[in-house]
């Protein structure tokens, strides 16, 4: 194809972004040299990822589910068949830490060994440096600078949604992404937010399953494995038999009863199946099996690969409070933004939290987010209407977005003694 030169120019229109460049022959791809491997990795930004591989992608980590592991798996399998052949895009969700980094810098430095260039930065990077092209000491125009984003060969846009949405980074990213989509340029994306809080005009191209592998990891946080183990956040690992086909519906209970709660056992069953909006269980008794159906979501929805987070109120205000401590591995602002745009939020015992005027303020916060963003919500409570703050069960009550269901049944030490 290249008469041994190594290298072709595509006949391409005149206006198309590659017209008149020369590319690595397919079915001659060379490798580059030590120095120029060194130079395109300066240029692309990934001094910091050199070490990131395939090869130390790691997924057996002992503490991981095995519904996370499959997760990582299949990550690794999309990135490496990426890697042998960039064509449209490839989109990595996740929470923090769970490796989607590591893969898009691996597959950037696959790229890299066979001499193509590649850009690797994070979202607020990017707008910086466009920003830093108006000063007077600066080196290189706005119009060169965004004119080489746009057309590198390969982009790795790190952390999208992480930046500062003002009208003018929106209005940015969504001109050099229009263009690399309209285009079909090889591009990776990485995020850990919800795509329905994005750019609508971005968002609708991510969605474009003609162009966009979209992989979701399940996995946690890999970088304080330690924590992972022994301190999560979400406590569901604690709750993993409880499933719908182990929910008791029967024992020591009346036709009444038994009745109401099968009703609310076939409503959160059908909630798990597709959730939408928030569903609320309520009951004025304890263990009368609101946590079950609650985790029995939870487990559902993991286990189709939503990143789930199962947490008792007390216990999330606890979290949050422990990162103000100075050994502290993760930040206030960390670790309320996973919470707030987790895939799935399970909230359990609502109303057992200690009334301080901040435990309040930060529910309302992270209740109203997800309120606004519809994001789906599963919310346990032993406590009646009046009992509940104001503007937490304002939000709870509002039935366009909010199942409630009540159940009526007694606790189950109380219903084993009946039996």
């Amino acid at each position: 194809m290249c008469g041994g030169l190594g290298y072709v120019r595509y006949e391409l229109p005149v206006d198309h972004p590659d017209f008149g460049k020369l590319f690595r022959c397919p079915n001659h791809p060379g490798k580059a040299n030590d120095a120029r491997l060194e130079q395109l990795r300066k240029m692309g930004n990934l001094g910091a990822f050199a070490n990131k591989s395939f090869a130390n992608f790691e997924i057996e980590i002992p503490y991981l589910t095995v519904q996370q592991k499959q997760s990582l798996r299949t990550a690794l399998q999309v990135a490496q068949q990426y890697a042998l052949n960039p064509d449209g895009w490839l989109l990595l969700e996740g929470t923090y830490g769970c490796g989607k980094t590591h893969l898009a810098a691996a597959v950037a430095n696959a790229r890299l060994e066979r001499d193509e260039n590649v850009l690797f930065i994070t979202a607020p990077d990017l707008l910086d440096h466009l920003r830093t092209t108006y000063g007077p000491t600066s080196d290189i125009g706005y119009d060169e600078m965004f004119d080489r984003m746009r057309n590198v060969r390969l982009m790795v846009l790190d952390d999208l949604g992480v930046e500062n949405p003002s009208p003018w980074a929106q209005e940015k990213l969504f001109q050099l992404l229009n263009y690399r989509y309209n285009n079909r340029l090889a591009t990776i994306i990485t995020t850990n937010t919800d795509l329905d809080l994005l750019d609508p005009r971005i968002r609708s191209r991510l969605l474009d399953e003609n162009m966009i592998n979209r992989v979701r990891i399940a996995a946690p946080d890999f970088r304080t494995p330690v924590q992972n183990k022994q301190d999560q956040l979400s406590s569901l690992f604690l709750y993993g038999d409880r499933r719908f086909d182990s929910f008791d519906t029967h024992t020591g209970l009346s036709q009444d009863e038994q009745a109401n709660l099968t009703r609310a056992a076939q409503a959160a069953y059908e909630y798990a199946q597709q959730p939408n909006g928030w569903l609320v269980l309520m009951s004025k008794y304890a263990a009368s099996g609101k946590t079950h159906l609650a985790a029995a979501i939870a487990n559902f929805r993991q286990e189709h690969g939503d990143e789930v987070i199962f947490v008792t109120t007390p216990d999330l205000l606890d979290f949050l409070r422990m990162t103000f401590n100075p050994g502290s591995t993760t930040s206030f602002d960390r670790r309320f933004q996973t919470v707030r745009n987790a895939r799935l939020l399970v909230l359990d015992d609502l109303g057992t939290e200690s009334a301080s005027a901040w435990a309040r303020e930060k529910l309302f916060q992270l209740i109203d987010y997800r309120y606004v963003a519809r994001l789906p919500t599963v919310i346990t409570t032993s406590k009646q209407p009046d009992e509940i703050d104001g503007r937490l069960y304002s939000r709870i009550a509002d039935q366009r977005i909010c199942t409630m269901l009540r159940i009526t049944s007694p606790d189950y030490p109380t219903r084993l003694k009946r039996a």
